[in-house]
């Protein structure tokens, strides 16, 4: 049925009443390379990232939802870059601030500073008071967060997470990483339904490092997701875009929102694919039925404008002027990544409300 004919029908059924809408915003890796540690220090112990966000806040703020994949520690000083990164808390604040609701953990690098990294960053941001998932201090702290579900102007969507591997660092016997692992997927699954859920996202950093579309392991375990009736598959890990549709689940009846990759958020990766991503805007109603289901989803670019061209790091929209001085490194991103989707994309289109006219 079209929002046409819903309007209607819920406007001759509930007289006055709008169909109940909520939006869900995905970004990809947000990342905290050594030049960017450096380009954020001011004086002493203070790192302001205060700017990094300041084109994109309202847009993800407007987000009823927001979602980042936080690939990065805070572990602590000495701070460093790839290939083992910790950053400052300070980072955690600011994509906090600038309207991200959740925090994905689990990645190749939440092992960077070993397992008493990974729990620094779980304590300091649960001090923050920032939610996350995907890694935990031990089994129980695991039951205690699972299933987690957030009620989201009325829906109630769960959220989890799983990585393919943590760079060959072991955790200890204690610490928890969500690993990708069909059986505990189908069991958090099952139990995110029990404990209330109508929809179910599944992030999951997996694929190939700077390759545009996916492989056979991505569509297996996305082909697996779809079978368990999962709403949205949010795909990270590559650092470049990667396809996404929109897929009709018929044993469900219903649509299945799949994102191969987000590409990066913001970085210091300089290759022409990497240096931006796609942030992707879910919209969510009910239908006839009053089943929560997916209405559209969108994708927006943004660019990460790097020192000298700006004063630090920042992410901006492709369309922004402040693009001006990487305006060429700006236009070969958008030309790939237009193209990949072009291509490969079902029913997702560009987000029409930040693109020049």
């Amino acid at each position: 049925m079209n929002e046409f004919l819903l309007s209607l029908t819920l406007g001759l059924l509930y007289p006055g009443m709008q169909p109940q809408e909520a939006t869900l915003l995905f970004a990809g890796d947000a990342m905290q390379h050594i030049a960017q540690i450096q380009s954020a220090k001011k004086s002493g112990d203070v790192y302001d990232y205060t700017g990094c966000f300041s084109e994109v806040r309202d847009y993800i703020s407007a987000a009823d939802y927001a979602v980042v994949n936080f690939e990065t520690t805070l572990g602590g000083k000495p701070y460093a870059g790839y290939p083992c990164f910790s950053s400052p808390d300070s980072f955690a604040d600011a994509l906090s601030d600038a309207g991200f609701d959740l925090f994905l953990n689990a990645n190749n690098h939440t092992l960077d500073r070993n397992s008493r990294g990974l729990e620094k960053t779980i304590e300091t941001l649960d001090k923050k008071g920032i939610s996350h998932i995907g890694t935990y201090k031990n089994a129980a702290a695991r039951d205690s967060v699972l299933p987690f579900v957030k009620d989201v102007k009325g829906f109630k969507i769960a959220f989890l997470n799983y990585t393919y591997g943590t760079n060959g660092i072991k955790p200890n016997k204690v610490v928890k990483v969500d690993y990708i692992d069909t059986l505990q997927m189908k069991s958090d699954i099952e139990k995110s339904r029990e404990a209330g859920a109508e929809l179910v996202t599944v992030a999951v950093h997996w694929g190939d490092e700077y390759k545009l579309l996916p492989n056979k392991t991505q569509k297996r375990i996305a082909d697996f997701l779809c079978r368990q009736g999962v709403d949205l598959i949010i795909g990270g890990h590559p650092h470049v875009v990667e396809p996404m549709e929109i897929r009709h689940l018929d044993k469900y009846d219903k649509d299945c929102l799949l994102v191969y990759s987000l590409g990066n958020f913001i970085s210091n990766m300089k290759t022409n694919d990497t240096r931006g991503g796609a942030l992707v805007k879910v919209t969510l109603q009910r239908d006839v039925k009053g089943r929560a289901v997916i209405k559209a989803a969108n994708y927006a670019l943004v660019f990460t404008l790097q020192p000298p061209a700006s004063k630090q790091f920042q992410v901006v929209p492709v369309e922004s002027e402040s693009t001006s001085l990487m305006k060429h490194a700006c236009n070969v991103f958008v030309k790939n990544a237009e193209a990949v989707f072009k291509k490969h994309n079902i029913k997702v289109e560009r987000e029409s409300a930040i693109v020049e006219e």
